[in-house]
């Protein structure tokens, strides 16, 4: 059993909250897997093989339209989990996943996952737990495509994202046009808003994709809705 394993369990939003013996009972049953850059992970549609864990890198989950189209419901960082919905309701990737950049995860096996959840109290708890804080967080992001404007949008999407200790968001590997999917936009609106956001001095566009928070309490009054 690897301890790289077990460390990468601990950190991840799904199962930070078990106790040792649990994470080691999910260890036993999961393995690592790496991923290059634009590499699929899976296909809509397609069997699911477990709950994807992720230790490094990045993934981009998104759906797409008949005409091509592609829309990002979600982007997994390290510490972040990806597939656990099809696993726990037993059906098919219900969207595709790509790695976004070379990406480390670990993968928990979906048939011994399953019968851990038979037969284990705690575990179940803390799934319901870790779940309920996702469909939240989902609440959240459809509550900013229907009910924000596109300047409140993405300064709330700019909060969410910063670093608390610098202050700053490193959109790093993810292009622009993934990251108005996300917030339901083009990148022209996007590459406007920004700079919106810049001239009233609430952030500052660097090089290499790198976003600094000048004004806080702006930048969250703007995401409010009551200041732009």
């Amino acid at each position: 059993m690897s301890s790289a394993v077990i460390a990468t369990l601990a950190k991840t939003n799904l199962f930070c909250t078990l106790p040792p013996e649990l994470l080691r009972m999910l260890a036993s049953c999961a393995r690592e897997v790496n991923f290059a850059k634009g590499e699929m992970v899976f296909l809509e549609g397609s069997e699911c093989p477990g709950i994807y864990c992720v230790s490094e890198g990045l993934v981009r989950v998104f759906k797409t339209a008949p005409n091509g189209k592609e829309h990002i419901l979600h982007f997994a960082s390290p510490g972040m989990t990806f597939a656990e919905i099809a696993v726990l309701g037993n059906f098919p990737c219900p969207a595709h996943a790509q790695a976004a950049e070379d990406t480390s995860t670990v993968l928990i096996a979906s048939v011994p996952f399953r019968r851990m959840l038979d037969e284990n109290h705690a575990l179940c708890l803390s799934l319901l737990g870790a779940m309920s804080r996702w469909v939240h967080h989902l609440v959240g992001l459809l509550e900013d495509i229907v009910l924000r404007d596109a300047l409140s949008r993405v300064a709330a999407s700019l909060l969410r994202a910063r670093d608390t200790a610098s202050n700053k968001v490193t959109l790093g590997p993810v292009l622009k046009k993934d990251f108005a999917s996300h917030l339901n936009l083009t990148s022209e609106t996007l590459s406007r808003t920004l700079r919106r956001l810049a001239d009233l001095h609430a952030i500052d566009i660097g090089e290499a994709r790198e976003v600094a928070i000048l004004d806080l309490g702006l930048l969250e009054a703007i995401a409010a809705g009551i200041a732009e």
